[in-house]
């Protein structure tokens, strides 16, 4: 962490683990309602794995205010966002997942909120930087506070979008001395493994399993049930948590590089490119083959590490990037 390229290949492997914390996460997703072991898995990937992304992506944005920023965020976030947003709507159709073909840029499909909430991010930030800690106090009270209108949902992502803005607004905020201070903790990576197997154990004993909307942040707290006062509460605390978990987790990246690194180079290719895969063998393969590997942990984990391995790999990034990052 104390020179530039030290810091890249930390965060490089922080987004490998995170994208592939997505893939298995996606993997497991239709097989964890029958297996304890995958749901504990589930929830607690969901419960920190996107808001370190989104921490992330924040922290890499603190070049907001210069001049040509926001034709660079057009280019790379909304104008993919649109690209994928029509590939995904015929390709629901081709499965059969939507009867009739419909093109709707106003509600993202599936995984592709999070392009069009990065897009939001980048530019509340030209309100929210100015207030700095300040801000991140009033994006929490935002994000509390959001769930309370109950027609705000995945329409242009506004539920996810507030939601969420705090992880990045922190990220932002963040430089490079606090994250410093991460690894050089006394035992930060024994803290960092107390604190995911912690969680881990909590969930598996408490986590209730209606309770997986939560996570998810794209709907109303009337959406998840019935909407209660302290339902801001909730979140508050589900916050605390998130961020403690954030903690535990940045402890455990190693600094170096390794062979797999330059795949955190290239998430938003598998981000964006690993749900055909998935939801092609979830419309033709049948539930009996799904249920007879829901059990078989390791060959899962090495699935779901195979889809990252070549959606990452150097081949798919030449071939696919003039529709992800419009070059050729």
């Amino acid at each position: 962490m104390a020179s530039s390229s030290r810091r890249s290949l930390y965060f490089d492997n922080a987004k490998f683990i995170l994208i592939f914390l997505v893939v298995f996460g996606h993997v497991i997703s239709p097989l964890k309602s029958n297996d304890n072991i995958l749901f504990t898995l589930y929830s607690v990937i969901f419960l920190f794995h996107m808001p370190a992304f989104i921490l992330i992506s924040g922290y890499f944005s603190k070049g907001f205010h210069k001049k040509g920023h926001l034709w660079k965020s057009v280019k790379k976030i909304l104008i993919p966002y649109i690209i994928f947003q029509v590939i995904y709507s015929v390709f629901y159709y081709w499965n059969g997942h939507d009867s009739s073909l419909n093109i709707d840029l106003l509600n993202p499909h599936w995984t592709l909120w999070f392009l069009l909430s990065l897009f939001c991010w980048n530019l509340l930030l030209h309100v929210f930087a100015k207030l700095k800690w300040v801000g991140l106090g009033i994006a929490v009270v935002i994000g509390i506070g959001i769930g309370y209108l109950d027609n705000v949902g995945s329409f242009l992502s506004l539920s996810r979008t507030f939601v969420f803005f705090p992880y990045f607004l922190l990220g932002y905020l963040l430089e490079p001395k606090h994250l410093q201070l991460v690894k050089k903790v006394k035992y930060s990576t024994l803290i960092g493994f107390i604190v995911l197997i912690g969680t881990m154990l909590l969930f598996g004993t408490l986590f209730p399993k209606d309770a997986v909307p939560w996570l998810l942040g794209d709907t109303s707290y009337a959406g998840m049930g019935n909407k209660e006062v302290t339902d801001g509460l909730i979140r508050a605390a589900q916050y605390l948590l998130t961020a403690v978990v954030i903690y535990g987790f940045l402890s455990i990246v190693p600094s170096g590089g390794f062979k797999w690194t330059v795949i955190g180079e290239r998430t938003l290719y598998v981000y964006l490119l690993h749900g055909f895969i998935i939801k092609t063998i979830e419309t033709f393969v049948s539930d009996d083959t799904l249920d007879a590997v829901s059990d078989q942990y390791i060959i899962l984990l090495l699935f779901s590490l195979g889809i990252c391995l070549i959606l990452g790999s150097y081949f798919i990034k030449k071939y696919t990037k003039p529709i992800i990052e419009l070059k050729i």
